[in-house]
């Protein structure tokens, strides 16, 4: 069955079941690009802010209380999930996210209407004092902010926890170091997974403080940031309601063109993302060479064998966690990318590359704490060290002659290192053959633990 809904286009037949609107129906039906949706957590957001507009309106006298209370009710259905289905709008529409604004008005509108048997309208009261100019940039932060604190930082603390304890379980246990893919000098394995730990603890820094941009928001600024058709203060009472709903510390950006025209605070607070996804690239493919082999390659830890890693060979098992985590690094970096270049679009008075930034920040935040949640629960866990293989690999390494230097000087080191090298020999062999030091010598300066300086 269907209905008919009636905007300034005229009317258009609605699917009855639906809950939406004109706005949302044409928008439905002339936007048919790609499968992505606008994420859920946007319309939640757009929920928060409905309300409290709602609220900061009827406080001032424009909105019945009524209204209000319905207008209320509405959006806590929409936060508490129930009404999801009635969100279709794709990513690719409207610049300014118009559409999906006009969705959420036109939503909250119907069930308020429905359930208080009201004459709620879409723009005139949901939509009171506010403009999609200032409410779609306002629910992009809110968003954005709340995806950070609630899902990627709580992973951040669980992921550096798992570092951590691998990092003092392994501590004493000495292994060649490797710089250019070569061998250098020894460190300890736990050493090695402290830098781990202290790239995810720094990048949680650097994620928290660089969120703090998101705080501002352009509510108040109606159509073009001059705040026509809302009160002087409308956007420091709607950010002190937000404050109340979420127990977030928003605020009212200071200045609202800026707001409107410019999306500097989410690609900064996503240059974050992009670096603690350029660390986890980093990360996980040095555990991926770490534990290559298991006969023929560097194989310095084991990992959990998850499941059969190959179609042909049989007894395979690859390193699949780290590979599904570098390919959302990629993607992660690839969104900065998109990002960047939507956020230098501020045209005029107005972004109108809004819903792709936010649908990408948000992929970003997911991707990252899914693959984060995912690499810590199926590898990092079960990471151990393979003890035999570090003991040979530190053992047959030429680059512990460097402890020499100190005692004989760089150019008779070096000399007693090739040797080696060309003869297949080991460093102490060739230390006393050349007669610069004696074998007692060479067992006392030349000490792996020592030399890791633990």
């Amino acid at each position: 069955m269907e209905r008919m809904e009636k905007d300034t286009f005229g009317e258009i037949s609605v699917d009855a079941s639906k809950f939406w609107g004109a706005q949302t129906e044409r928008s439905l039906r002339n936007f048919k690009i790609g499968t992505d949706k606008m994420p859920l957590e946007v319309i939640d957001a757009f929920a928060f802010l409905k309300k409290a507009c709602a609220a900061v309106n009827a406080a001032e006298g424009k909105l019945d209380e009524g209204k209000r209370a319905a207008i209320a009710k509405a959006c806590d259905e929409i936060i508490s999930g129930k009404l999801d289905e009635h969100f279709p709008l794709v990513v690719y529409q409207t610049g300014s996210g118009t559409q999906t604004n006009m969705n959420v008005n036109e939503v909250v509108a119907y069930v308020a209407k429905e359930q208080s048997g009201l004459n709620i309208h879409p723009n005139d009261d949901v939509n009171m004092s506010q403009s999609s100019n200032d409410t779609f940039p306002t629910a992009m932060h809110i968003a954005a902010y709340q995806l950070i604190h609630k899902m990627l930082l709580p992973e951040l603390d669980k992921f550096e926890a798992v570092l951590k304890e691998k990092k003092e379980a392994f501590m004493e246990i000495v292994k060649i170091g490797r710089t250019h893919m070569q061998d250098a000098t020894p460190l300890t394995l736990g050493q090695e997974i402290s830098g781990y730990e202290a790239m995810i603890r720094r990048s949680k820094q650097f994620i928290e403080e660089s969120s703090k941009a998101l705080l501002p928001l352009a509510i108040g600024g109606t159509a073009v940031g001059t705040g026509i058709n809302a009160s002087r203060n409308f956007g420091d009472k709607v950010a002190a309601e937000l404050q109340k709903l979420t127990g977030i510390p928003f605020s009212s950006d200071e200045n609202k063109f800026f707001a409107l025209t410019s999306h500097s605070p989410l690609n900064y607070t996503h240059g974050a993302l992009r670096s603690l996804a350029s660390d986890l690239m980093k990360m996980a493919n040095d555990v991926r060479f770490l534990a290559s082999g298991p006969r023929s390659g560097i194989g310095e830890i084991t990992i959990p064998a998850n499941e059969p890693g190959s179609s042909i060979m049989p007894g395979k098992v690859n390193p699949t966690q780290a590979e599904a985590l570098t390919m959302v690094a990629v993607q992660v970096m690839g969104n900065d990318t998109t990002i960047n270049m939507a956020s230098s679009q501020g045209n005029l008075e107005l972004n109108v590359y809004k819903p792709v930034i936010i649908f990408n920040f948000i992929q970003s935040v997911r991707l990252l704490s899914d693959g984060m949640r995912s690499f810590r629960m199926h590898t990092l866990y079960g990471l151990e060290a393979n003890r035999d293989v570090i003991e040979t690999k530190l053992e047959n390494s030429l680059m512990l002659v460097t402890a020499l230097n100190p005692h004989i000087g760089y150019e008779k080191a070096a000399q007693i290192a090739k040797a080696a090298h060309a003869n297949g020999t080991t460093l102490r062999e060739e230390a006393v053959k050349s007669g610069f030091l004696t074998g007692e010598e060479f067992d006392e300066w030349v000490d792996p633990l020592k030399m890791t300086n633990l």
